[in-house]
């Protein structure tokens, strides 16, 4: 079966935000500015390195920028409910992006052991990763907590400065603590099998602004890096249980144009196949060519019932790749199976500018190697 282009598919459609940005088609980026103050790089006890905040100039651009063309809704097939933007981030500006993030991000290159019929099979994932977030059972705060406040209530901050995400920039990373979201407690120290990272500003600043487009509200930003053809992510889809029901994703892409491919299941997983046989309308592959710029937002029944890839692809012309998917994890099970396998136990990897590649630095990530998230891990989870 031959796969389809998309292009013919396309229709107009409009979120449920009111205060999305109108499209904005000026390409060209304000120009750097090399004396800018951009403020102090983000520190926490959880990250390896410090991450620096975006360059004014490329913040500005996403801030009124953002998004660059209207998206097209695809939903002409069996269980399909896609919003595709092409693109999201004007190319010039998206392609700056992807260089700061490779640049300043600190990646992984994670190995682990999984059960295959009943057999131990060694993992390398075939990609650079990295992860930033927390479940919903669990905010980030400045202020003290319960216990701390009984003791000195004037020191408290005002009530909004705790969020499910980090506080703006003016509240110190350095200080950010996890607390229990439903009693406003500290969490209890078993409670994560990998230590949770607060979303750095220069990811916030971007999550912020597509969850205004999209209405939806996301918790973690998982960040994939393919260096080249070689680097790439088999067939799978995002329908672990601690997404919950229908999750919507966003899926952004930055520098080098990559081929994302998805197909239907069928008749369907064991969990999802009826007891009655019934007949299912056939559903054609599709191939998406995503450029720099370009975010796919998958949502609806698209997980429970579509598969998506990046194969491997030879040859030169394949240049390095940021993907970023921001979703939302519901229990600390999404937690612990998203810092397992996107940051491990292994060392840092760095952007070596003179070498032109991803460099290992030896610092190790943490956790205790345990078995994490749901034991449903399926080899490709992160895109």
């Amino acid at each position: 079966m031959s796969k389809r282009t998309i292009d013919a598919f396309f229709k107009p459609t409009t979120t449920n935000s009111a205060k999305r940005a109108k499209p904005n088609n000026d390409d060209t980026p304000p120009p750097p500015d090399e004396n800018e103050d951009i403020g102090p790089p983000d520190t926490h006890p959880s990250y390896p390195i410090p991450i620096p905040q975006l360059p004014a100039y490329i913040s500005i651009s996403l801030t009124h920028g953002t998004p660059a063309k209207e998206g097209h809704a695809i939903s002409n097939q069996p269980d399909l409910d896609l919003l595709y933007f092409r693109p999201y981030i004007t190319r010039p500006t998206a392609n700056e992006l992807f260089k700061f993030l490779r640049r300043e991000l600190p990646f992984y290159r994670v190995q682990y052991t999984i059960k295959r019929g009943g057999v131990d099979t060694d993992i390398n994932t075939p990609r650079y990763t990295t992860v930033f977030g927390v479940d919903d059972t669990a905010q980030w705060t400045s202020r003290p907590t319960t216990e701390q406040s009984e003791s000195d209530e004037e020191t408290s901050p005002p009530d909004n400065t705790t969020t499910a995400n980090p506080p703006n920039n003016h509240q110190p990373f350095s200080n950010l603590t996890l607390i229990e979201t439903t009693s406003k407690t500290s969490i209890r120290p078993t409670k994560y099998q990998y230590t949770p990272r607060p979303i750095p500003t220069c990811l916030l600043h971007l999550k912020n602004l597509i969850e205004i487009t999209t209405g939806s509200r996301y918790n973690f930003c998982l960040v994939n890096y393919y260096s080249s053809g070689n680097d790439s992510i088999s067939f799978h889809s995002d329908d672990e249980r601690f997404l919950g029901s229908n999750p919507d994703i966003a899926s952004l892409s930055l520098g080098g144009e990559r081929e994302f491919l998805m197909k239907h299941r069928g008749a369907g997983t064991l969990a999802t196949r009826p007891i009655i046989p019934v007949k299912v309308p056939k559903a054609s592959p599709l191939k998406f060519a995503l450029s720099s710029g370009d975010m796919v937002i998958m949502r609806g029944p698209t997980q429970t019932h579509w598969l998506h890839s990046i194969p491997k692809r030879k040859g030169d012309a394949v240049r390095g790749r940021i993907n970023i998917t921001f979703r939302r994890a519901m229990v600390p099970a999404g937690t612990n199976n998203y810092y397992r396998y996107n940051v491990g136990c292994g060392p840092v990897w760095r952007w070596d500018e003179s070498r032109q590649e991803m460099v290992c630095t030896g610092d190790g990530g943490d956790g205790d190697g345990g078995a994490g998230g749901d034991g449903g891990l399926k080899e490709g989870v992160d895109e």
